[in-house]
């Protein structure tokens, strides 16, 4: 096997699980998730002559996830349009917790930037900048997307939802 197959398939190895939950945080199901993943690894793939000598690989394969993502969903509006119909999303695997699966539902009501936001930063844990990067939008507009999906989160959940910002 080629030094490049080698690297790549290290990289996929360490990263797969991390995007695999990160792409079930964005579609709210395993099964588009996985195809998420598929299609993400792809075209990194494609790129990794370019990309691997880089700092962070992975952060160009989360930007990567978080455009085919938006093209996904936007593909999905066109075909909704046409079918009439959305498909609600799935909850989460059985096995989670009442707290997280109200969290997860509550998610899946915000907008798809401000979800997107809220996933990059306080699952991922990312600072303001690196999602900006991600998103490829100006960091005043990551705060302004996670500040609307906090008020939104406090109105669904309630104000005892202790969440704070900081300015990383």
């Amino acid at each position: 096997m080629a030094g490049r197959e080698r690297e790549f398939r290290a990289f996929f190895e360490a990263e797969f699980s991390s995007l695999r939950r990160l792409a079930f945080l964005l579609t709210g199901s395993w099964t588009e998730a996985e195809d998420l993943v598929q299609e993400t690894m792809v075209r990194v793939f494609r790129a990794w002559d370019r990309i691997r000598d880089h700092e962070h690989p992975a952060a160009y394969a989360r930007a990567v996830m978080m455009n085919r993502h938006r093209s996904m969903l936007r593909r999905a509006r066109v075909e909704a349009k046409h079918a009439l119909a959305r498909q609600p999303p799935l909850p989460p695997a059985p096995d989670a917790e009442d707290d997280a699966v109200v969290v997860w539902q509550a998610l899946q009501t915000l907008p798809v930037r401000e979800r997107q936001a809220m996933i990059l930063r306080f699952y991922e844990d990312l600072p303001q900048a690196q999602i900006a990067e991600i998103l490829g939008i100006p960091v005043g507009t990551v705060k302004s997307l996670t500040h609307r999906a906090l008020g939104r989160l406090r109105e669904t959940l309630g104000s005892e939802v202790e969440i704070t910002l900081d300015d990383r």
